[in-house]
């Protein structure tokens, strides 16, 4: 039986590096005060594939060596395990089909793997049913598929990422996510590239609880909180003005900061494995390093001041433990076949 007959059905997604902004694209405090987040997308991708067909649905989650079997579309409500096919498919109903999902990304790496798995879901599902999502459209069914379907907390940032790739200015307010394209020069691109260091350093400790725990102190008003969170959207005004510059060395200052900031956010936001690997990669060169992502636990990644710094620091990381992944830009965001 040929691929074509037995109706076989991809996406791949970008995950991606938030550079400046993380924590201000969720509510409460970017529909109080608008966030505004800079990231890049990379890349390693998430992928989804469903085929149609054959009695009842199978779940699987290949990375996750997770499964299971729906014997009828009414037992896709409610709880259960893989939250996010389940509600995907709640979403874009697909009838008897198997879906099945991979990651290039470690689970919990803090590279916004679920946002890209998101987008890379409700885009095969469409396109098994059919129907062709914008890229504005792949987002927005993503984050709803996350936020309000599975009622997951979380921002917005990742599943623009996924959906648009590339460099990108994001704001976020009451409305739909602004997304401004970030036109960046091709030797600043390739010296960004080959000056940043991405280590994963076991998996983000961070939960719905500290989101929680996080945003109700912002609406207490606690002073701590809420200058973290107004200076993080500054640091990503910042960031984007200094890559349209093309200054590599302010972005690695503004890294910094923004890590710095990031961890008045919460006590929990920077593991001992962290504070490790960031000393070691300071002493070899860095100009700023901070998780990517929420934080406690996940990845990290530390811009350095030349190029040739990066493969010395490599083998430190590994050494303390760290898994390095590769950089590599991806401008093409979310795809289907």
């Amino acid at each position: 039986m040929t691929t074509q007959e037995r109706r076989v059905f991809h996406a791949s997604a970008p995950v991606r590096l938030d550079f400046a902004g993380g924590w201000t694209d969720v509510p409460p405090f970017s529909t109080r005060e608008g966030g505004q987040v800079v990231n890049a997308a990379i890349g390693l991708s998430v992928r989804a594939e469903v085929e149609l067909g054959g009695t009842g649905i199978l779940l699987r989650a290949e990375d996750l060596g997770e499964a299971a079997v729906i014997a009828h579309a009414s037992q896709l409500a409610g709880h259960g395990p893989l939250p996010l096919l389940r509600a995907a498919l709640r979403m874009f109903p697909a009838g008897p089909c198997t879906l099945r999902t991979f990651s290039e990304v470690p689970a919990g790496s803090g590279l916004g793997s679920s946002g890209a798995l998101d987008v890379a879901l409700v885009s095969v599902l469409a396109v098994s049913r059919g129907e062709a999502l914008t890229r504005e459209q792949a987002a927005a069914y993503g984050w709803e598929l996350e936020a309000v379907e599975a009622g997951l907390p979380g921002g917005r940032q990742d599943q623009c990422a996924a959906a648009f790739g590339g460099f990108h200015r994001l704001g976020f307010d009451d409305g739909e996510p602004t997304v401004e394209p970030l036109d960046l020069k091709e030797d600043f691109l390739a010296a960004l590239e080959k000056r940043i260091l991405l280590c994963f350093t076991g998996r983000s400790r961070v939960s719905g609880d500290t989101i929680a725990r996080v945003m109700n102190a912002y609406e207490r008003g606690e002073s701590g909180v809420v200058e973290a969170l107004r200076g993080l959207k500054e640091a990503a005004t910042l960031m984007a003005e200094a890559m349209k510059r093309g200054d590599c060395d302010e972005v690695g200052t503004l890294i910094q900061r923004n890590w710095e900031l990031q961890q008045m956010l919460d006590p929990s936001m920077c593991t001992e494995e962290m504070v490790r690997l960031e000393a070691a990669m300071t002493e070899l060169g860095a100009l700023g390093g901070k998780a990517a992502g929420a934080g406690a636990g996940g990845c990290m990644f530390f811009l350095f001041r030349d190029s040739d710094q990066p493969a010395r620091a490599r083998e430190a990381a590994e050494r303390l433990g760290a898994t390095v992944l590769p950089v590599e830009w991806n401008g093409k965001g979310v795809r289907t076949w």
